[in-house]
């Protein structure tokens, strides 16, 4: 009687599983087998532990927190949703301050500091109303964190909020307060992903993005560098696995740099699903690929997931949408037991390959990218948005022949569904005549063109 269940089995190697594969296909190919990826990762049919290396992983988080993002344009309508937000099951909360005139104090005041962590954002973040919040905060217990990203900012919009002499100087004033918060700086990664670049790209260009900011400091406030840990915001797709490896990935790559500045090698990631593949026809299937989005978000260890409603890019904030979003969120932790066990995806030796494999093309392309003079100096010269582009080209192909499916949409479409009088704001990619210092960095959902003939030859 063996003394585990698994003792009464033999082993079988990688060559006999391989083998027997090659038996049961009966003289097909083994290698149709093999899914070609458009990171150039071909993934193979079985992954077996002769073939697995051991390797570390960055430091990941015990727990995983519900997120939701709240965009603040008036104190006290802000402080009921997000009192509401929280009594409904939000554990962390993303704050978009969108007015010059929120009252911090009044609204910080409306929930618990010490407990809640909270991400603040705002274009106008200067050295009084940073002085502000440190006076809020004085001698509080909190988990209160910044999201500056001026790189961001102008790769999305294609100019800096003044210009870069100033925006720097403004980071630099924002980073003498760093010794208040959680954490003051953020790298926004999820406009590549919008875009259409690939995984590998995504992860090169935020390499790139975030080592600007390290390489400035090195050389203007090596100081700052010690309590450095920047928070990475990153939108997760549709496939599955390969996102799940992502996230590690980035943990991975971002600990490799961070090494050569002495800086901390962790990293907070904040994580939510892509704009990229939602689709206005048959929308409730967004609900479906939120999920899946998140489940690859928590699988692949972010320290906050926060979902978007299925309706986010058509209709009006909801209380419906909003809370169905929250919902799904808390199923996956309540329901599912996904906050159980961390990182669950240790051991999987797909998971692991993929995460060695999309790091070393992220990290060629990283280096590429340093020998031609840095991001800053690419983006000015537009060879990243040309690259994103193409890769958004060859994926809109692939879905206009089919070959990429969005249910609903470019097969197994419903005819009777109308949309035209369901739209509450403008989901389409809007084009503004403006002057701006380079290209920006174009984010487009996949089915936006199809959509458009769709809603043209729908019945009035």
């Amino acid at each position: 009687m063996p003394k585990t269940l698994f003792e009464g089995f033999n082993e079988v190697s990688a060559k006999e599983w391989k083998q027997k594969i090659q038996a049961d296909l009966k003289g097909e190919d083994y290698e149709s087998l093999i899914f070609h990826s458009r990171e150039g990762i071909d993934v193979k049919p079985f992954y077996h532990l002769d073939d697995a290396q051991e390797r570390e992983i960055s430091a990941t988080p015990e727990k995983w927190q519900v997120t939701d993002k709240f965009e603040i344009d008036d104190t006290d309508n802000g402080i009921e949703t997000i009192k509401h937000g929280l009594s409904k099951g939000a554990e962390a909360l993303w704050l978009q301050l969108t007015s010059e005139n929120i009252d911090l104090k009044k609204l910080l005041k409306s929930f618990d500091l010490a407990q809640i962590p909270v991400f603040l954002e705002s274009k106008t973040f200067t050295e009084e109303n940073l002085g502000e919040l440190t006076s809020i905060l004085k001698n509080k217990k909190h988990q209160v964190s910044l999201g500056i990203d001026i790189i961001g900012h102008l790769a999305a919009s294609g100019n800096w909020h003044k210009d870069l002499k100033t925006d720097f100087e403004t980071l630099e004033t924002a980073l003498t307060f760093q010794q208040n918060f959680q954490q003051i700086i953020s790298v926004n990664t999820s406009v590549y992903q919008n875009a259409g670049a690939t995984m590998v790209q995504e992860l090169a260009y935020s390499l790139a993005h975030v080592n600007e900011y390290l390489n400035y400091l090195h050389q203007n406030k090596p100081e700052a560098l010690e309590n450095f840990q920047p928070v990475f915001k990153v939108a997760c797709g549709s496939n599955y696995f390969f996102e799940i490896a992502k996230l590690r990935a980035l943990r991975n790559l971002y600990a490799s740099i961070a090494q050569a500045y002495d800086a901390p090698e962790e990293i907070k990631i904040l994580a939510f699903p892509t704009l990229r593949n939602k689709t206005l026809y048959d929308y409730n299937v967004n609900l479906l690929r939120t999920t899946t989005e998140c489940m690859s978000a928590i699988l692949g260890s972010a320290d906050y997931v926060c979902n978007i409603a299925y309706d986010s890019f058509y209709h009006k904030e909801n209380e419906f949408g909003r809370r169905i979003a929250r919902n799904q969120l808390l199923i996956l932790k309540e329901e599912s037991y996904f906050n159980k066990v961390s990182n669950i995806s240790d051991g999987s030796y797909y998971i692991e390959e993929l995460t060695q494999k999309l790091g070393e093309k992220a990290l060629s392309i990283f280096k590429d990218i340093e020998k031609g003079g840095g991001y800053l100096k690419q983006l000015k010269e537009g060879i990243i948005q040309r690259k994103i582009s193409e890769s958004a080209k060859r994926e809109e192909n692939s879905f206009n022949e089919t070959r990429k499916i969005l249910v609903g949409t470019n097969k197994y479409k419903n005819e009777e569904d109308n949309m035209k009088n369901d739209l509450e704001i403008d989901p389409f990619l809007k084009v503004e005549k403006r002057r701006t210092l380079l290209q920006p960095i174009i984010q487009k959902r996949l089915a936006e063109n199809l959509e458009k003939q769709r809603l043209a030859n729908e019945h009035n």
